[in-house]
């Protein structure tokens, strides 16, 4: 089978990927280069913790076990077990967490909570202000600017692959056939568009209602901390935009204990991840409302660097970069993805919102078993 995967994100590529797996043959095109969208401008965190129970839960497990098989295989990505610890300050803040592990599946996830001293001796760069800590064993990372290169890298090594940077696709020819804006017919046995948060042009023609919005957020990298952050890191106020938190004692959070002014504007949390140079990607803001702005605002990298400094007991390193990026998320949040057949053998895989690092890799298995690869 001859598969045609359209647009190079993580998603693609994991669909790229388990096509060669399968013995297939695989044409990969993107319109840049590489791609440039949330797949290379996220956090890199493989983040079981938060995930509502039951299908996203189920897949979240799986795909990391599926992106510690192939961490082993291409060491390139930067696969790491290093769990997270989401700190907490208040007893609100501790029910929470609490609650967490007594939940039917915490076993599943690697839940425990740790006092201060424990949750340091785990992270000994945890030196600032926190009372406790929800640690979750399953979480992991892995590079996010590095990993799709690395992938299509062994990719490229099977001889069943081939890549094609620099190639928008306009149009579906008939049945699993794309024309490029190069002017090239693509002849395939099967079409999939795995085109991220680019839900206009081709996509809005070939599903007009498509049930997907775009998701924008700012995020933040710093120089090297000098000492390694040996967990993932995140703050209370992500237990208020994870479903795996919701219950009587986050009710209780949210009715007692506002968020600050900026933190609330923006919807945010604080995540945040050592890279393999030493550095940490911080973040983030949620923004719906579309049209997004073009540029970014300071406030919420302020906020972000005073909840750091707190929780680190010391100043923050020089921030290197700072960026936006846009994702593509389902209305319905609860589901995983928006699966669709666009056309007789054209599919269009979409929509993973926050968790598409997390679950592509069990995304694009579940496409090819419910294509028959």
């Amino acid at each position: 089978m001859r598969v045609i995967v359209v647009g190079a994100g993580v998603l693609g590529t994991m669909h790229a990927w388990h096509a060669v797996e399968r013995g297939h043959e695989v044409l990969h095109l993107e319109r840049e280069a590489e791609a440039r969208g949330a797949s290379v401008r996220n956090f890199g965190q493989i983040w079981v913790s938060g995930r509502a129970g039951g299908a996203e839960l189920d897949t979240a497990l799986r795909a990391r076990a599926l992106w510690e098989d192939i961490g082993a295989r291409v060491p390139g990505i930067g696969f790491r077990a290093i769990g997270s610890l989401t700190v907490v300050r208040n007893d609100a803040e501790r029910a929470v967490a609490e609650a967490a592990t007594r939940r039917p599946d915490a076993a599943a996830r690697g839940y425990r909570l740790l006092d201060a001293d424990r949750a340091r001796a785990l992270n000994p760069a945890l030196r600032g202000d926190f009372t406790a800590a929800l640690w979750c064993e399953r979480d992991a990372a892995v590079e996010p600017r590095v990993a799709q290169r690395a992938l299509k890298e062994e990719l490229l090594r099977s001889g069943r692959y081939t890549y094609l940077g620099g190639r928008e696709v306009r149009d579906v020819v008939g049945e699993r056939s794309v024309r490029d804006d190069h002017g090239d017919l693509h002849h395939g046995d099967a079409v999939l568009l795995c085109t991220g948060a680019w839900l206009g042009g081709l996509v809005r023609e070939l599903i007009p209602d498509l049930p997907v919005r775009r998701v924008r957020l700012q995020m933040m990298q710093t120089e090297p901390l000098g000492e390694p952050l040996t967990t993932s890191v995140a703050d209370a106020d992500s237990f208020r935009y994870y479903p795996a938190y919701r219950g009587a004692a986050l009710d209780a959070l949210n009715a007692g204990q506002a968020q600050t002014p900026t933190a609330a504007a923006h919807k945010m949390q604080l995540l945040m991840v050592q890279r393999a140079d030493g550095g940490l990607t911080i973040g983030d803001t949620h923004e719906y409302a579309t049209p997004f702005a073009f540029d970014t605002v300071e406030e919420p990298y302020e906020h972000l660097t005073g909840v750091v400094e707190t929780l680190l007991g010391r100043p923050l390193p020089r921030i290197r970069r700072r960026w936006a990026g846009v994702y593509a998320q389902c209305t319905d949040t609860a589901r995983v993805v928006h699966r669709q057949q666009a056309r007789e053998g054209v599919w269009l895989v979409t929509g993973p919102g926050g968790r598409g690092m997390t679950c592509s890799p069990a995304i694009a298995e579940t496409t090819a078993d419910e294509l028959g690869w």
